[in-house]
């Protein structure tokens, strides 16, 4: 393990992972949070917003703390510059989180718009080489998600649009600033400092926005309790460390992509454990997605090998 010393602070830097941990770890992570979607519209059955974001990240830092601090806890110092660099980035999760179930409460679980904007915004390689192949994975979940009108099923589609696109607007800002504090950092000291900062502000939300607290715990469901229960430990604990170890490996712009993958884990998902039917529309949507996200990788990998 390597380690920088700037001003008498020591951080911990992981090795740079090979392009296909960061890709196996992009993909895993997509396939995670097809399911978190879901999962989160499930869980505002019997918890506010805010409850289910605290409940997520207190259950993740349960994890993620002790796991740190077993293999990197002695070696890793803090000066002041780096916790507000922290703090400014546990803003870009507290976006993400908040934005996203409030948004989900007035539409359908489609990440079309998520797709298309992490494809457009996180830009480490020129976005001139790399448009075609966002443009044919983002049609792709458009096959998938947009033309059955799911986001109008809800009450108000175009708020809960907007919320889910400002939650995508945080998540970037989030990876492009973690791939560099990890050129100081491990992607496990990023994960569980930032989530810390992110869950600050949420608690004094509490106050204001509760729904099983109100009516108390002993009310909700075994279902939600494990519903919530995936929500901490593999969407947000293993689902971020795998998206930050990925970043980490190729770089924000590519990993931005594999995102259009999570309508297409979605979908298998809900063919599998729900019976749901994958219609030739949707067949279409799926190859297109993998040859846009082949598509950018391949564009991407011609930069770098420049």
């Amino acid at each position: 393990m390597n380690r920088s010393d700037a001003s008498s602070d020591t951080a911990v830097r992981s090795v740079k992972p090979s392009e296909f941990a960061a890709y196996a770890a992009l993909v895993t992570t997509a396939m995670v949070w097809g399911g978190s979607v879901v999962a989160q519209k499930y869980s505002l059955g019997s918890f506010s917003a805010v409850e289910v974001s605290v409940a997520r990240g207190l259950g993740a830092l349960a994890i993620l703390i002790p796991l740190w601090w077993w293999q990197e806890g002695g070696t890793v110092k803090f000066m002041g510059r780096d916790l507000a660099i922290f703090a400014a980035l546990g803003l870009g999760v507290l976006g993400n989180h908040l934005l996203t179930l409030f948004g989900l409460r007035y539409i359908g679980a489609s990440p079309a718009i998520q797709a298309f904007l992490s494809s457009v915004l996180i830009r480490d390689v020129p976005f001139r080489l790399v448009w075609g192949g966002c443009a044919v994975s983002f049609a792709g979940v458009f096959l998938m998600v947009g033309l059955k009108g799911e986001a109008a099923a809800g009450e108000q589609p175009w708020l809960g649009a907007t919320l889910v696109l400002l939650a995508q607007v945080s998540w970037a800002l989030y990876s492009i600033g973690g791939r560099r504090t990890m050129e100081r950092f491990s992607p496990l000291t990023v994960n569980w400092t930032t989530l810390a900062f992110s869950i600050l502000p949420q608690i004094l939300l509490l106050g204001m926005n509760q729904k099983a607290l109100a009516v108390g715990l002993v009310t909700v469901p075994f279902a939600d309790w494990l519903v919530v229960g995936y929500l901490i430990v593999f969407a947000t604990a293993l689902g971020q460390q795998a998206w930050l170890y990925g970043v980490q490996g190729i770089g924000p712009s590519r990993a931005g992509v594999f995102v259009n993958l999570v309508p297409v884990s979605a979908l298998i998902l809900s063919a599998l454990l729900l019976g749901e039917q994958i219609g030739l529309t949707e067949v279409a949507g799926i190859v297109l997605v993998l040859a846009g996200v082949w598509l950018v990788n391949r564009q991407s990998a011609r930069v770098t090998a420049s």
